[in-house]
This record gives C-alpha cells, sequence and structure tokens, in this order.
C-alpha cells in the first residue's frame, strides 16, 4: 500500500535523525536547542557528511569509492535543481532552499573524502593538511553558520573555518593510535621533523617522543579556538551556541589529553554526564572572550 503524501514528507527526516542518533556523535548535544526547523537541516548536513565519511572509510576497491562520491556529486546538482533522490539529499532540500546553503560547499565535502578515499593520507604538510581540514571541517562550519542564524559576512566566515580546523586537530591529536591502525598519519611532517618522528604511522606510535608532538598539535588546535572565540562578540554569541557547545566538549578533551601528558593512545574517558555539563555550561553562559 502506497504511503500518505504526508508520511513520504517525513521519511527523509526519520531517515536522518536516526543517522545522527545511530552515531552517537558529541554534535547531538548542539542540535538539541536548536528549533525544529534549523535542528533538522543540521541533521541533514551531519547525515550527508557521515553516509560521505562511509563511503571513503568502507573496505571497498578504490574505483567503487570513486564511482559512489561521483553518484553524490551528481545528486548535489539534482538537490540544487530541485530533484533529489536520495533520503539525505531529500531531507536538504528544504534547508538549502530555506537557508540558502552553499552548493560548494558540498562539493568541498566530498572532495575531502575523495582525498581520503585515494588512498591512506601519511605526514602531508602543513598547507595540505589546512587544505584537508577546510574540506572536511571548515565547509561543515560553513554550512552550519546560516541555519544557527548568524548574519553572513566575514567575521562568520571566519569564525567556521577557524572552528572547524580546531576541531579537526583536536581529533588528530587524539586519534593517532587509531589512524595509524588504519595505516593514517595526519601529523604534518614538518611536526614530524621537529620532533624526530619518523613518516611512517608504526613508527610514530612507538616513538618517545610522540606525546610532545601531540601536545604541539593541540595546542594548535587552541590556538584555532581561540581564533575563532575573537569573532564571537561581533556575531552574538546566542546566534552561535550550537557551536560554542561543541568548542566545549572538544577543550574538555583536549583537557583531559593534557592531564595524560598525551601519553595514551586511547580515547581520553569523558563521562556523558562530564560533557553534558560543558555543554550546559556554554549553552547558558557566553565565553569569557565574548564578554
Amino acid at each position: 500500500m502506497a504511503l500518505a503524501p504526508e508520511a513520504d514528507a517525513e521519511a527523509p527526516h526519520a531517515h536522518v535523525a536516526q543517522v545522527v542518533k545511530a552515531s552517537n556523535t558529541s554534535f547531538g548535544l548542539g542540535m538539541r536547542i536548536l528549533r525544529k526547523p534549523r535542528r533538522e537541516a543540521m541533521h541533514a548536513v551531519y547525515a550527508f557528511c557521515r553516509e560521505i565519511d562511509d563511503i571513503a572509510d568502507e573496505p571497498a576497491p578504490l574505483d567503487q569509492k570513486r564511482a559512489q562520491l561521483a553518484e553524490w556529486r551528481d545528486e548535489i546538482e539534482r538537490l540544487y535543481a530541485g530533484a533529489p533522490t536520495k533520503p539525505t539529499a531529500q531531507a536538504l532540500l528544504e534547508p538549502v532552499r530555506r537557508f540558502d546553503l552553499p552548493k560548494a560547499e558540498f562539493l568541498l565535502l566530498i572532495e575531502g573524502m575523495e582525498w581520503d578515499a585515494e588512498g591512506p593520507i601519511r605526514a602531508p604538510d602543513w598547507a595540505r593538511l589546512k587544505a584537508y581540514c577546510r574540506r572536511v571541517a571548515g565547509a561543515v562550519g560553513m554550512l552550519s553558520m546560516p541555519i544557527f542564524g548568524a548574519a553572513p559576512g566575514p567575521a562568520s566566515d571566519r569564525f567556521a573555518q577557524a572552528l572547524g580546523e580546531g576541531l579537526q586537530l583536536a581529533n588528530i591529536t587524539r586519534d593517532v593510535g587509531e589512524d595509524a591502525a588504519e595505516g593514517r598519519l595526519y601529523l604534518p611532517r614538518e611536526l614530524l621533523a621537529e620532533f624526530g618522528l619518523p613518516e611512517d604511522p608504526a613508527g610514530v606510535t612507538a616513538h618517545a617522543r610522540l606525546p610532545e608532538a601531540r601536545r604541539a598539535l593541540g595546542q594548535e588546535a587552541r590556538a584555532r579556538f581561540a581564533a575563532a572565540m575573537a569573532e564571537v562578540p561581533e556575531l552574538g554569541w546566542t546566534k552561535v551556541r550550537p557551536a560554542l557547545l561543541m568548542h566545549a566538549v572538544y577543550s574538555q578533551m583536549l583537557d583531559a589529553l593534557e592531564r595524560d601528558g598525551f601519553r595514551s593512545l586511547a580515547k581520553p574517558p569523558i563521562s556523558k554526564a562530564a560533557k553534558a555539563a560543558a555543554a550546559l555550561r556554554a549553552a547558558l553562559l557566553p565565553p569569557r572572550s565574548a564578554g
């Protein structure tokens, strides 16, 4: 029996909400404080990111990954023509119209996944790493800002790109061991050279000076966070509260790594209650730098 039109209309929203729920992502904390149209838009953006990331990470032949990511490029074109076919793209249709989401940022995200799909990234130089962060994290920020309701302009762009880069660098700092097990090494080669580390994943994880290199990258992540926070007074902290929640959670994660001396390659044990408390503070109080 055919579904009623109302059920058909709700299916894409249910699909992306389930993707968010199943991922158990910290991003869910920031999404919850948004009103329904903005929350559903962020669910759709997140689901898009999750689906293309899964393509890049899946154990499939490279030709298959290329074809699937190329199909997503075609789907973005269909989305902006008003005729998407995939559930996630269908869930993006109204957000694209309502919030004027830039097509170029979706394509940048796909390009970042294409870089990952082509083979394990190993010891990129700083310029390449920053370009990668711009694609896989900065683009998410650029899509998120209009959904949050932040006024468009240079301050919004600087905030989105700085915070996105900081979050990605924090992830890299935390995930060195996990990435190495997959043959990846995102630490930049200049940083490896500074601390005398080899440019191969297994050698890095066994090196005595790895904690120093991780600390340095963590400091770079904090510097990007500080650059983002400097833009908050112009933007208005209430307009970027979901992003501030993510900043709070990731700052807490860096604090945990710091207390450990960046020695353990396991993810730092931060309880859900601690994450929720950090998120609540960020939701209710402006950051100190924002006044």
